[in-house]
């Protein structure tokens, strides 16, 4: 397997955080803290007002999945149906929908992962997978794919790899190239590597999760590697940092109507029941958003307070759309189909897995971004009904990945029921 060596290129400004560690707050100042005022802040879609660290106490709330009743299905508005795809899966945790129209999904998982890649084909297009091919297997943690020119690209945990494809093929057996190198470890739920290219197919974007929570391990394992969004040439040469501060980015996709690059991140635990919201926001080239020294632009994480990177804080990006706390919102597709009503057309759907860090549950359902001229508006609910039972912490599945079928239906994976939910318009 060829390895290619890839040089990069740290943002100037984050080069002085290196060999420094955060601080450890006693309860004695978490009091102080818990008793300021509440910030208020400015999104792409109106105030935030946001309470101090500490107000709650950090909880641990784990949810576990039930599975779904026999004729039970998520909810969603009036006026769509949704309907089982393919179920009976291992942790399918992302779809991807090549420019043919094959529907490949990435089985993978924290704890245990199937470690592949499966292929389905809707024959008939009646809304259910017929076909199904192992198209792809012993890779690791796989999460993003790509068809681009005639390759299909992996991002694994440990790296994004390459392997000759055409349209049509239903199965990989020639070992791939692994053109860049990631770093993997750390934090164990940020092992996902999502890949997305621009329109022209000259570059890729490769999203890498934060090793650490909010930089406790120290920052020389975060700095240039983690917590950031790269790009490269499709071959995986010139690698280079696009946006960072970025404390878990992986949903990816373009605004249609802009062309600017969008993705969902996964915020900081640790600070108390409503903080770090989670957000979806566009990406600016160079763009630094805060993590781990702020959060929601120059709010400063108090497990940081006396460290010298003010001039980061000062720059820090505030986010455009926050999706709550702790709601580990990661899918992210805009609607670029024509089967939904107007009202969904070039919005964004984001997959919120749901909390563990909250004394109440939150996330465990499908929003979606309204856009106007291009621009987000307040977020809303689109699929929900995930939550079984909030008391006894009991959910029938968890969604995560999303994506648009050829005919404009919503992909939903719900990786811990092992299903894959289609959304549909009525007929």
């Amino acid at each position: 397997m060829q390895i290619k060596t890839a040089v990069f290129v740290l943002i100037a400004a984050t080069a002085s955080t290196m060999g420094y560690a955060q601080n450890k707050v006693g309860d004695d100042t978490k009091k102080v803290l818990a008793a300021q005022p509440p910030v208020t802040v400015q999104t792409a879609v109106g105030p935030l007002t946001l309470p101090p660290p500490y107000k709650t106490e950090s909880a641990r709330k784990n949810s576990r999945t039930v599975g779904w009743p026999e004729g039970k299905t998520p909810v969603a508005p009036k006026g769509f149906v949704v309907t089982r795809f393919v179920e009976g899966l291992q942790n399918p945790r992302w779809t991807y929908i090549a420019p043919n129209g094959d529907i490949f999904v990435s089985e993978a998982g924290t704890r245990e992962s199937a470690n592949r890649i499966l292929l389905f084909k809707d024959v008939n297009k009646d809304g259910i997978a017929d076909d199904k091919y192992i198209f792809l297997t012993n890779l690791n943690r796989p999460l993003g794919m790509l068809v681009l020119g005639n390759y299909f690209y992996v991002g694994n945990t440990d790296g994004v790899y390459r392997y000759p494809y055409k349209a049509g093929d239903t199965e990989i057996k020639a070992d791939g190239d692994k053109i860049i190198s990631l770093w993997e470890g750390g934090y164990n739920n940020h092992w996902t590597r999502n890949i997305i290219a621009n329109k022209e197919g000259t570059k890729i974007y490769i999203t890498v999760g934060s090793a650490s929570n909010a930089g406790e391990r120290g920052m020389e394992i975060e700095e240039g590697k983690r917590a950031l969004i790269f790009e490269a040439n499709p071959d995986g040469s010139d690698l280079k940092i696009y946006a960072s501060g970025l404390r878990n980015p992986v949903g990816l996709d373009w605004n249609p109507v802009t062309g600017e690059l969008w993705t969902a991140v996964n915020e900081r635990d640790e600070l108390g029941d409503n903080l770090v919201p989670d957000y979806a926001t566009s990406v600016k080239r160079g763009g630094w958003y805060g993590w781990p020294f702020s959060y929601f632009g120059k709010i400063k994480d108090p497990r940081w307070a006396n460290d010298p990177h003010q001039k980061l804080v000062d720059k820090a990006i505030i986010p455009d759309v926050p999706l709550g706390p702790h709601t580990a919102s990661l899918g992210l597709v805009f609607y670029t189909g024509q089967q939904f009503s107007a009202k969904y057309r070039n919005g964004a759907f984001i997959g919120q897995h749901g909390s563990w860090n909250r004394s109440v549950l939150s996330g465990y359902k499908v929003v979606f971004i309204p856009f106007k001229n291009g621009k987000p508006q307040p977020p809303e609910d689109f699929l929900t009904g995930f939550i079984a039972d909030e008391e006894k912490s009991e959910v029938h599945g968890r969604p995560v990945g999303v994506a648009i079928t050829p005919d404009g239906s919503l992909l939903v994976n719900d990786d811990t029921a092992g299903i894959i939910w289609k959304v549909s318009m009525k007929k």
